[in-house]
């Protein structure tokens, strides 16, 4: 790539989906593509969230790519520093590195109507890059920002957040505070409690929590799935169906919701004996509706001797502490939130520019929406990675980001091939798809009724897709060019479903 000639692909972000996209262009052939990455180390989410006992709620073997296997998956789930090795292993193996650029945060992408270019700036550098597409893989969890709570800013102890954890604090001896229960929260608090000299874990509301049995994988099964791939892919296959039968209990309120719920109940009733303690860890809302949580620890590191749970509502951070609804003020010597990330459930990761100068983020002001998450309209040429309505409530999110790899890397094969000007989702297809999906979100768990983050403040669901992960691969098979608008690089009008054809993927 020279300085003036535009990339044929600009990636954003080099976490799980940026190298994905990369993988996956280079194995069909595309090789003038270039990674921006604002850190200065690859790993996306991985990289970021170091947190005491920080791990994945996804067995291994399905928490990675099926075109990148790993056989020497330590544990059935690992932990953050094992999935950051395997991100980095496979940046080296496909020889990524040199295709990365590190230190360049995005501070604009915008469409060239004149050239059908994308322009691409960047804080602190004068150069533009230019490109034919463009790849946002920056993924939702990639911002963390402490939580709007009154008074913290007067607060004067140490403020650690999960995603951006500080190795140098030593807990030894030191009163601590843990806001939120949530997937981050119930991996904290156990290696917490060990340190600390008291632990005070602030519940809003508690969630359904299910066991998690995480056997190391012994070394005869490592060589088998080296020497016999096959054997590795067929336990992967045995996992994600067996995550995907979970969707019949947690997507939608069934006889099998009930069973989760016991299975939880009993859980909690097996590691609780205190029945208040049990009530105030109950959910009165259906299982499913928040995200579910795995975890074999949390309820008996709620219960050492130096561990309170408070389900009073907070009502300020003060100078010293915390401040909840009846009047009680917490001291403590430091606060750790454990409040997640700010989700792109409205606006956009980065700042976006179209055609006839519209903004992404004004489009999205109320909810994000696109075109089998991957598309939308008015934004030619460009494509999401984990976008609007593609979030699993009970499989492997990595599932559902392979599929949308393989397609838009296959639109960008179809763009390179035929020197395509520009394509760009039609928009009547894109409100078709998405009148269909809000429809069928209405009938989900998600929506009857719970506040969670999957949703916005008036209650648009912009994360979930409402269905089997099959059915989210099965959308996603071929590229319809009849839901596209196509123009030549010679700039001749734009072809509307005129040529149909479905291009299948590989």
């Amino acid at each position: 790539m020279s300085a003036t000639e535009p990339l044929d692909v600009a990636i954003i972000g080099a976490g799980f989906a940026g190298i994905g996209t990369a993988i996956r262009l280079r194995q069909k052939g595309i090789t003038d593509f270039a990674i921006f990455e604002r850190d200065t180390k690859v790993g996306g989410t991985w990289r970021d969230n170091t947190y005491p006992g920080a791990a994945c709620d996804i067995p291994s073997r399905l928490y990675s790519y099926s075109f990148a296997p790993n056989p020497d998956w330590s544990h059935t789930y690992s932990g953050s520093p094992e999935i950051l090795g395997y991100i980095e292993s496979m940046v080296d193996e496909f020889g990524l590195r040199p295709r990365i650029r590190f230190g360049h945060t995005v501070t604009g992408t915008t469409f060239d109507e004149a050239t059908g270019l994308w322009s691409i700036t960047f804080a602190g550098r004068r150069r533009t890059v230019r490109a034919r597409t463009v790849v946002i893989a920056s993924g939702p969890l990639s911002n963390a920002s402490f939580p709007a709570i009154p008074g913290i800013e007067d607060y004067e102890g140490h403020k650690i957040h999960s995603a951006r954890w500080d190795h140098d604090y030593d807990f030894t001896g030191k009163r601590v505070a843990v806001v939120g229960t949530g997937a981050s929260a119930v991996q904290i608090v156990p290696e917490l409690v060990r340190q600390a000299e008291t632990v005070k874990v602030f519940q809003r509301t508690p969630g359904w929590v299910l066991p998690r049995v995480n056997r190391p994988t012994n070394e005869l099964t490592k060589q088998l799935y080296r020497r016999l791939p096959v054997t590795e892919s067929l336990a992967r296959q045995g996992w994600f169906w067996g995550h995907e039968s979970v969707a019949l209990g947690v997507v939608w309120n069934t006889p099998l919701t009930r069973v989760v719920e016991s299975v939880a109940k009993l859980h909690l009733r097996t590691q609780v004996r205190d029945p208040w303690l049990r009530r105030q860890l109950t959910p009165d809302f259906r299982a499913g509706c928040k995200r579910l949580l795995m975890t074999s620890d949390f309820y008996p590191a709620l219960q050492r001797a130096n561990c309170t749970l408070v389900t009073w509502p907070i009502a300020r951070i003060s100078e010293h502490g915390i401040r909840t609804a009846e009047g009680i003020e917490h001291r403590v010597d430091c606060i750790v939130f454990a409040t997640g990330f700010d989700v792109s459930k409205a606006g956009s990761p980065i700042p976006v520019t179209g055609r006839d100068g519209r903004v992404l983020a004004d489009e999205w002001s109320k909810g994000a929406y696109a075109y089998k998450s991957v598309a939308v309209a008015g934004y030619p040429n460009l494509f999401l990675t984990f976008g609007p309505n593609s979030g699993p409530g009970h499989n492997s999110a990595l599932v559902y980001m392979e599929a949308q790899i393989d397609y838009l890397t296959d639109a960008i094969g179809m763009i390179l091939r035929q020197n395509l000007r520009t394509l760009e989702v039609r928009r009547d297809k894109q409100d078709r798809h998405n009148a269909r999906l809000q429809q069928r979100l209405s009938a989900t768990t998600w929506n009857s009724g719970c506040r969670s983050w999957y949703l916005t403040e008036d209650g648009f669901n912009a994360t979930m897709f409402p269905g089997f992960g099959t059915q989210y691969v099965r959308q996603l098979a071929a590229v319809d060019t009849d839901d596209y608008i196509l123009t030549s690089s010679a700039a001749t009008p734009a072809i509307a479903g005129a040529d149909h054809a479905v291009v299948p993927l590989g």
